[in-house]
């Protein structure tokens, strides 16, 4: 079996990464969005969402409109959802925090397949990166939680002071990780329309998943390269 890199951090990079010799690839280096693509997090991210509301004083009892939270950074979705200013944005943010350091991030599952996908692609010879806008210290803390961290060459992520946090820019902190030279090399697999437009901005081709928390509309709409319904759909494509 090939032996898989160890994960690096900011500023860290691996010279000994090249394409697989001997074979023609449409991609090498392939970006996962954690949240509906990876894994199905709705509870941890709803309930954690509930807490904050709860603690800025708004009550919403059910679970399932707050699942527009999952996917775009939340400084964002609580602004524009409540009308939150800066501060009171960051201070729900914080709140959510509170819940989702503890007990949030647990309440997650992997979609079926997606060891068996991750592990086929590492063993074809890609080269696998998060691109989330979920904080890099949770996605770290997950990956290893389910015993994936092994097939992720770079764990790429938002930083807790906001600084960095949009697809856009977790996206080309990957590729930047890499040393992506040739971005029709690169991919990103993500479910929701920010995954898409994210992606373009890079410059880079965007595959969408179905089974996540988007439509298919949603992702034709945004410009996806390719839309799939189903884990096994995606190993052809990528391979």
């Amino acid at each position: 079996m090939r032996s898989v890199p160890p994960l690096l951090r900011s500023g860290e990079f691996d010279d000994t990464i090249t394409p697989v010799k001997g074979r023609k690839t449409m991609y090498q280096y392939i970006l996962f969005d954690l949240d509906g693509t990876l894994t199905d997090s709705r509870e941890g991210i709803t309930k954690s969402v509930q807490y904050a509301l709860d603690k800025m004083g708004i009550h919403e009892p059910e679970l399932k409109p707050l699942e527009r939270f999952i996917g775009p950074p939340l400084y964002d979705e609580f602004r524009r959802s409540y009308g939150f200013d800066d501060a009171q944005a960051k201070q729900a943010i914080a709140f959510y925090r509170e819940r989702f350091g503890v007990v949030g991030w647990k309440e997650n599952m992997l979609y079926n397949g997606i060891p068996e996908l991750l592990k086929a692609l590492t063993d074809a010879g890609k080269t696998l990166s998060t691109a989330s806008s979920k904080p890099a210290f949770f996605i770290d803390k997950i990956v290893k939680y389910f015993n994936i961290d092994q097939y992720f060459t770079v764990v790429s992520g938002a930083t807790l002071d906001g600084t960095i946090g949009t697809k856009a820019q977790v996206t080309q902190q990957a590729l930047d990780r890499l040393r992506v030279q040739d971005l029709s090399q690169a991919v990103l697999v993500g479910d929701r329309l920010h995954d898409v437009e994210g992606a373009k901005q890079c410059g880079i081709d965007c595959i969408g998943v179905t089974f996540g928390f988007g439509d298919r509309e949603e992702l034709e709409d945004a410009g996806a390269k390719h839309v799939v319904d189903r884990v096994e759909e995606l190993l052809p494509l990528l391979l």
